[in-house]
């Protein structure tokens, strides 16, 4: 085992699949010389060269467009967006000609390629460089759309959406580049579409993903320690979802509470609620609870940021409600 920030993990993901696939190639702003933004790209200019790390103009839309006619064309590539806030330029690229492309073409073309970069609410960067977009991407069919939050699961998962022949949108937290965890030296791929389950529990089901998965296992340890042991399911692919999972632990726990740090209206977390309703109505024993960031655009003020977001103690009030504690 190695223990790894979850840049590194994501960057040894890339650099070997780059060794094993000579048609996996990535692009973006500073990934070469300047190793990338967020130092995910560490390394493979030096070692891969100008032909396949490729440093771009600031033209979000422009080299989404480039990456997804390369991959129509039959090679991989991995687009770096320097954060998804960006990636709004290159909307209509991913949702009308990305999600589109093999649908539109009866199969003809694949577009295999992974849009990637930080996504989520950062710290004191304001109201146009703090959002969670999952949801908006989710919402389309077409697209594959991932969420790590460990430094395994982000190798893992990494790996097998550059192989995959669908165009995987992968969005990492932009708080979460330098937590480490342990990542084994050996190969591995975490399947699209298989969540987790981060930690057993019998009281209450908590679903979470990306960086409120960490906010969720504190409020865990603290829950246990007044007696209250709650599960915590990652579902890491937000679309496909892994629904089995999530469902076979509400049934197991008969109460559920859904963490997400993006805006509530329309949210990847009101949709799995609304499987939960659909598919394990008979087995909840209490409304299903949903912390959300509040909806407002996000303020720069740092006291301001605190309450808006998802917190360790909104969680634990959460579960006791409940509970009817």
């Amino acid at each position: 085992m190695a223990l790894l920030q979850i840049r590194e993990a994501l960057n040894a993901a890339m650099k070997e699949e780059m060794e094993r696939d000579s048609t996996v190639f990535i692009m973006g702003e500073e990934v070469a010389q300047y190793n990338g933004a967020y130092k995910v790209t560490q390394g493979l200019w030096k070692q891969f060269g100008d032909k396949r790390v490729i440093d771009t103009p600031i033209t979000e839309a422009a080299f989404a467009g480039i990456g997804i006619g390369a991959a129509m064309k039959g090679l991989r590539p991995i687009v770096e967006m320097m954060t998804w806030n960006f990636a709004i330029l290159a909307f209509d690229q991913i949702m009308n000609h990305a999600a589109k492309a093999r649908y539109m073409s009866a199969g003809q073309f694949k577009v295999p390629m992974v849009i990637r970069g930080p996504n989520g609410p950062a710290h004191m960067l304001g109201a146009q460089h703090s959002q969670a977009l999952e949801s908006m991407l989710a919402h389309v069919p077409g697209l594959i759309v991932m969420t790590p939050s460990t430094p395994y699961d982000a190798k893992g998962m990494l790996k097998s959406a550059i192989r995959d022949n669908n165009p995987v949108m992968f969005l990492e937290s932009e708080m979460m580049y330098g937590q480490k965890g342990e990542v084994p030296e050996e190969e591995y791929l975490i399947p699209i579409g298989v969540g987790d389950i981060k930690r057993e529990g019998t009281d209450v089901t908590i679903i979470c993903w990306t960086k409120m998965v960490s906010v969720c296992l504190e409020a865990a340890e603290i829950l246990s320690s007044e007696g209250i042991e709650v599960e915590v399911i990652d579902p890491r692919t937000i679309r496909p979802l892994d629904e089995e999972l999530i469902i076979s632990s509400v049934q197991k726990t008969n109460r559920c509470v859904i963490v997400e740090d993006s805006w509530p209206f329309a949210s990847v977390g009101t949709e799995i609620a609304k499987r939960i309703h659909q598919n394990a109505f008979d087995y909840l024993d209490a409304p299903i609870e949903i912390i959300s960031s509040i909806d407002v655009p996000m303020p720069y003020a740092s006291n301001l940021e605190n309450e808006i977001l998802p917190s360790v103690q909104k969680v634990i009030d959460a579960v006791k409600k409940s509970l009817y504690y």
